[in-house]
């Protein structure tokens, strides 16, 4: 498990508790210990928020995740890092599929379109689309939270199990050896 690795760069519980500016602006929020610790529900319910608001069209995303992860107690920095799945380079991708969905949920017919990431796009582009396409940003989001919660679930019982067995094995070679 890359939980060592992770841990090397999250930030000081410590640090952020007496950062007087964040305490300015979040009081005691941030001084709950989930939002920094890795363990099983912190990390999963993290990938759950991060890979929802991945797919949340707005460019608020981060700020949501982060005020989502901070209201459950989940891992912030790996809610709001999920998030950037969602790139300037991976975002027509994304949210045409989540398109495409949207109108294979509702039996509409697609419509030809060019996805630019303005204001004047969402102005008139998102207006001929957009039920097929809020829809499928929904479910998507939803359909890929859940697979990312129950994978990290699932893989963090999997490495707890193996290294349960690595440890018998080990105490078992120490019994042979005495």
């Amino acid at each position: 498990m890359p939980k060592k690795f992770i841990k090397r760069y999250m930030p000081d519980h410590h640090a952020i508790r007496n950062n007087k500016q964040l305490n300015k602006v979040f009081g005691t929020l941030l001084h709950d210990p989930n939002l920094l610790h890795l363990n099983r529900r912190s990390v999963s319910m993290a990938f759950f928020v991060g890979l929802f608001m991945a797919f949340v069209p707005l460019p608020t995303q981060m700020v949501m995740a982060a005020a989502i992860a901070i209201i459950i107690r989940c891992n912030l920095p790996i809610a709001v890092g999920l998030v950037w799945i969602t790139n300037p380079v991976t975002m027509p991708p994304i949210f045409y599929f989540a398109y495409k969905v949207g109108t294979w949920i509702l039996g509409a017919p697609e419509q030809d379109f060019s996805f630019e990431l303005s204001w004047e796009w969402l102005g008139s582009g998102l207006a001929a689309i957009w039920e097929p396409f809020l829809l499928g940003c929904a479910v998507s989001g939803l359909v890929f939270g859940a697979l990312g919660y129950v994978m990290i679930r699932l893989l963090w019982r999997l490495h707890i199990i193996s290294a349960i067995k690595e440890r018998k094995k080990k105490h078992q070679q120490k019994k042979q050896q005495s």
